[in-house]
């Protein structure tokens, strides 16, 4: 009855002063396996879990008894399998943030360049008698598209679009030692070896007019609009207008003393000159009676002189044999913005626009073609393929190609160059159409 009476009885048990309810889960203590602990644990578990030496003599018992891992460092309970332990240096956060660093530090890094520089020529053509000769210039190009080239005496015209060739004159007498064409590539200037500029319409297959008054050879011509300018052995530099009959604007002695061998004129209309007394002159306008700067730096003749075409007032040249230096000058302050050693004398110069750089010819030992960097002057590389001293260059419409003249009489054309945009390419077509000065010539 008793034992009865006693499992009737409702047991209320308060845990914490809260009433325990049906919902309530009542489990027995989790007493760990002791298999997972070393010896200095079960005899910490004996009496204290939580012993710890609380004075030095608790400690050096401590070590004496239990050994040096009896120390408070120790854990009772421990896995089996321990993860490694990190270093204190080390987060993970910066871990992170040093991948995308260097991820970020890789975008910003500028693409990886893809310029390939042509090992061989696009197109090779024949040009038998051409004239071995440093101070000529027997080759350019126009904004027509049309390449004119002197052999000996005669004049050549070969069309880069259909490769069609043809011969447009022939001199009685002498050779032809300068080309030029007029801005918009209606017209073409011919200097010749007796002194005299002959001005040709290609179109018509005939000659406009005969320009007199230089007493030695030609050395160089230059168009800027209606005027002509040309240098000659005779070391004067003469303005043409072509318009009037009386086409002599100025006739300009004592600038140079020796042959005039290099003219080119910038878009502002400023003339370098280069000659064969190692100088070169700035000339601020066609009419100028005296050079804005004379510049000496070079060792030998100055034939190959180019102006930047996106930079105003740089001017690149190059010197012969004697000097074989690369130059860019401020041509309006006449000081030298850097140079470089070509090693070989530079026979002539142009310019890639997209790519920032400039190209030269050059002559003995290599006859090879050098590309540079700008500002700096770093060469990129050097091609070759002729076998003779290059005589001159000459560059497409678009700027794209470059057609090279050597003594081993061959032409060649080489893909050097981006071409330029649309919208220069029709803003420079609508330059060169918008020039109607030369149908006046008479």
């Amino acid at each position: 009855m008793d034992s009865a009476r006693s499992t009737s009885v409702d047991l209320k048990l308060e845990l914490g002063g809260v009433r325990a309810t049906g919902d309530t889960c009542m489990s027995d203590r989790l007493i760990p396996s002791r298999g997972t602990c070393g010896e200095v644990s079960q005899l910490k578990l004996e009496k204290d879990e939580n012993w710890a030496p609380r004075n030095e003599y608790h400690e050096v018992l401590s070590q004496n008894v239990l050994g040096k891992e009896s120390l408070s460092n120790v854990k009772v309970l421990s896995y089996q399998h321990k993860p490694k332990r990190q270093d204190p240096a080390q987060n993970e956060l910066s871990v992170l943030y040093t991948c995308n660093r260097d991820a970020a530090a890789k975008a910003k890094l500028p693409a990886k360049s893809s310029r390939v520089v042509p090992q061989s020529a696009a197109r090779v053509l024949d040009a038998p008698g051409i004239v071995d000769d440093f101070y000529s210039h027997p080759l350019d190009w126009s904004s027509r598209n049309s390449v004119a080239v002197a052999l000996a005496d005669s004049v050549f015209l070969f069309d880069a679009a259909s490769g069609r060739t043809e011969k447009l004159m022939q001199l009685a007498a002498g050779n032809v030692t300068t080309l030029r064409w007029t801005t918009d590539g209606g017209h073409l200037s011919v200097g010749t070896s007796s002194g005299e500029v002959q001005i040709w319409d290609p179109c018509a297959q005939r000659q406009l007019r005969n320009l007199r008054g230089h007493a030695g050879r030609l050395g160089a011509l230059a168009w800027h609009e209606h005027v002509l300018s040309s240098g000659a052995a005779d070391a004067e530099l003469h303005q043409h207008d072509v318009r009037v009959r009386e086409h002599l604007l100025a006739r300009i002695t004592g600038a140079h003393a020796d042959l005039i061998c290099g003219l080119d004129y910038s878009a502002d209309g400023v003339l370098a000159s280069g000659g064969n007394d190692n100088a070169v002159c700035i000339w601020e306008t066609p009419t100028a009676r005296s050079p804005l700067h004379t510049l000496t730096e070079h060792q030998a003749a100055v034939k190959a002189l180019r102006w930047c075409p996106w930079q105003r007032h740089v001017l690149a040249t190059g010197g012969g044999s004697a000097d074989r230096q690369v130059c860019l000058w401020n041509a309006s302050s006449g000081r030298l913005l850097s140079s470089a050693d070509a090693e070989s004398q530079v026979t002539g110069i142009v310019w890639g626009q997209q790519e920032r750089e400039l190209l030269t010819a050059h002559g003995y030992s290599r006859n090879q073609l050098s590309l540079w960097k700008y500002p700096a002057l770093v060469k990129v590389a050097d091609i070759e393929g002729h076998t003779g001293r290059l005589l001159g260059l000459a560059q497409s419409p678009d700027g794209s190609h470059v057609c090279s003249a050597s003594a081993d009489e061959t032409l060649r054309f080489w893909r050097v160059f981006s071409p330029a945009g649309a919208q220069k390419q029709a803003a420079a077509s609508d330059r060169a159409g918008s020039n109607t000065i030369l149908k006046t010539i008479r």
